[in-house]
Formats: C-alpha cells, structure tokens, sequence
C-alpha cells in the first residue's frame, strides 16, 4: 500500500462537472467494467439522464485474453442502438491504453456510433497506444509496479486503493 492519497470523491465531482462539457442531448453514457461502470450509473443518476447507462467488457478483445481468461461477471450490457449513438466511454485509470482499444473493438462489434468520446478519473500515464482521454479529473504518476483500482462503498463512494504488484 502506497503513502498518495487519492481522494476519489472529489475526483468524481471533478469527472461530474468537466465531464458535462462533452455531452450533447442524445450522448448515452457506457462504463466499462467495473470502475467505469460505477462512474456510468452514478452519472446518469446525478445529471439525470433518462434511461440506463451501458456497460461495456474489455475481455473478449483484450490482447492478454490467454493469461486472464473471461470473467462471468460484468458482461456487455448496451440497453440503446449503438449505431449513430453519441458515446461518452467512462473508465476509472485510464494507464496503456491496451483496455480502450479492446473496448472499442467490443463497441464496433454491436454497431457504429456516431462518436466515442473518453473521459476518466485518473489518467496515470504509461501509454502504450495512442490513446488519450477528452476529460481527466487527475492526472498521477505511479511506479510500473504499482496498481491503481476505484472502489464503491455501500453508500456508493468511492475510494481509491493503490496496491504493489
């Protein structure tokens, strides 16, 4: 366990307001699973979107598939036609950008959206591809050995926890 406090509530109202700015009235929310998932739900909550959010799983497009294997939990569950959508993705570390390119293969595989735009918590560098973030609350640096990983509350906070690999 690391010394760096991360205070992810105030992040969260950092992703919450910053985030506003890259939606228009027809953008649905997709979290990817499961920290971006918690951010999608409680945004549609908080800036009172009709409908559900979507959440989307890296698994199946991941280039790691062989070592992790798939998961039972936290599916691809999209409840609105993907093509022609306006997408706002939302994930909690955005770190290789390896979990992006595999989300995004999984969005294209339901439809073509209009637009994908990408906002998250914490964007901690270490990119492998070339991908960014449209909206950062945070922007940290972490040793290659350490991990970052939300947390959701019972009362539905979050909390960050960074752990040694």
């Amino acid at each position: 366990m690391s010394n760096l406090l991360i205070d992810a509530e105030a992040l969260y109202g950092a992703l919450c307001s910053g985030a506003a700015a890259l939606r228009g009235p027809q953008t649905r929310l997709v979290g990817i699973t499961s920290g971006g998932a918690w951010l999608a739900e409680r945004l549609q909550q908080d800036w009172a979107l009709p409908g559900q959010a979507g959440r989307i799983s890296s698994a199946m497009h991941r280039d790691d598939f062989a070592q992790r294997g798939l998961s039972a939990k936290g599916q691809t569950e999209l409840p609105f036609d993907v093509n022609g959508a306006d997408i706002l993705l939302l994930d909690d570390v955005l770190y290789t950008g390896r979990t992006i390119r595999a989300v995004i293969n999984e969005l294209f595989d339901y439809g073509r959206p209009a637009s994908v735009r990408l906002a998250v918590l914490v964007d901690r560098g270490g990119r492998e591809l070339p991908i960014q973030a449209d909206f950062a609350a945070a922007r940290i640096t972490l040793a290659a050995s350490q991990s970052l990983a939300l947390a959701r509350g019972d009362d539905n906070r979050f909390t960050f926890d960074i752990q040694e690999a």
